[in-house]
């Protein structure tokens, strides 16, 4: 793949845009791909369902009318429940990705309820086959010409350090490296970067404040409302060091993409610019670290 610059993509979560009921104000796709690309992003994660076009055909169309290329996209599956078989709707959803020539499948271990303020408690049978599936739908979608990677995120089935060590010791499948939802989840993402560099292969960056992290990880607070009281910052306004991250994967040979998410949520749409101005902040960060590296 070509310089960092030119592997900054973006995603509809920086909008405020969500697949959780109640969330808050939803943009509209036509909004948010033209801010995306009118500050630069060369490419987006899909978003939820509904946010592009269900047709895989239209969905590659919307992109590429606007000069975006497609990443791919965060697909929350019910992986720990040996009744559901997760295949045919990883399935149905990879025909977008080839359509729009996407190469990441982002698998999230959902826990089967709606939100992320609180999850269940896997046994060994539950953890046999959540790994068993991360395994099959690699499988899966490499069958297609698509990298699978899983992504630990605070309240679904693979959150913290020890759920993070389970899977990388009892799977194969690459990991996507969320900076912040590592963080809030209790993981250091620096030194699982320095000490796992060769399984991540894709990344998400956020930056959080981490008094705000440290009430979620408690229980003082849910995620859900510290996500609305601005725990996620703009990159380089938290406490996440996003250069080392940067550095070390960029030296490591890594060549994949860098997803700005700023997780938002919206009570209503905003008067002024809006969430674009966070994100040109983060874009800036960005390329002031890839120009220090050069």
């Amino acid at each position: 793949m070509t310089e960092l610059v030119h592997r900054i993509a973006g995603a509809p979560i920086s909008w405020g845009v969500c697949e959780v009921p109640g969330w808050g104000y939803q943009y509209d796709a036509e909004t948010v791909l033209a801010e995306m690309r009118a500050v630069g992003l060369a490419a987006t994660e899909f978003g939820p369902d509904g946010f592009l076009p269900d047709d895989p055909a239209d969905k590659a169309k919307t992109l590429a009318d606007v000069g975006l290329r497609a990443v791919g996209g965060f697909i929350p599956v019910v992986l720990h429940d040996p009744s559901h078989d997760p295949g045919p709707e990883v399935a149905s959803a990879l025909e977008g990705f080839v359509a729009a020539g996407a190469t990441t499948l982002v698998l999230a271990a959902a826990t089967g309820q709606n939100g992320y303020d609180d999850r269940p408690v896997l046994d060994e049978s539950g953890w046999a086959t959540l790994l068993g599936n991360l395994d099959k739908l690699a499988s899966l979608a490499a069958a297609r010409g698509i990298l699978a990677t899983v992504h630990p995120h605070v309240g679904t089935m693979v959150e913290n350090a020890a759920d993070v060590d389970r899977v990388l010791s009892g799977s194969s499948i690459g990991l996507t490296l969320d900076t912040g939802h590592l963080l809030i989840g209790g993981v250091d993402p620096v030194a699982l970067t320095v000490a796992h560099t060769s399984r991540i292969r894709h990344t998400h960056l956020k930056d959080v404040d981490a008094s705000w992290a440290r009430r979620v990880q408690s229980g003082e607070v849910t995620y859900t409302d510290a996500v609305r009281d601005g725990m996620y910052r703009p990159l380089g306004g938290g406490d996440i060091d996003i250069r080392t991250i940067v550095s070390t994967l960029e030296q490591s040979g890594y060549d994949g993409w860098y997803v700005l998410e700023q997780d938002t949520i919206l009570p209503d749409r905003p008067s002024d610019e809006g969430p674009v101005v966070d994100v040109r902040v983060s874009i800036a960060h960005l390329h002031e670290i890839a120009n220090s590296l050069r």
